[in-house]
């Protein structure tokens, strides 16, 4: 299956990030089979460069997006949110 996700790049601590299309079974910074776009959280207002043509003719074969893909992907009116998850888990209860 192929699955439209994030590619971690940059240097440390200073995350810049790619969207790929890549095979499921790949790593997050391994093989993928073509570059969609990139998207930097640390400049104001946040960098999203997406091209449309791409990610269309991949979704249409059939490619699932990942729920933060799909939330920034939905930002721009590319497809519809959906149920997507505001956090992926929750915050840990401390202990006093």
């Amino acid at each position: 299956m192929v699955k439209i996700r994030l590619r971690r790049m940059g240097a440390k601590k200073q995350p810049t990030y790619r969207f790929v299309a890549a095979d499921a079974r790949s790593p997050r910074d391994g093989r993928f089979l073509e570059i969609l776009g990139h998207y930097n959280p640390r400049t104001e207002p946040k960098t999203l460069v997406i091209h449309e043509d791409k990610v269309k003719a991949w979704i249409e074969k059939g490619a699932q997006l990942t729920d933060v893909v799909r939330r920034l992907f939905a930002e721009r009116g590319l497809v519809e949110r959906g149920h997507v998850p505001e956090t992926k888990r929750q915050p840990k209860n401390k202990k006093s």
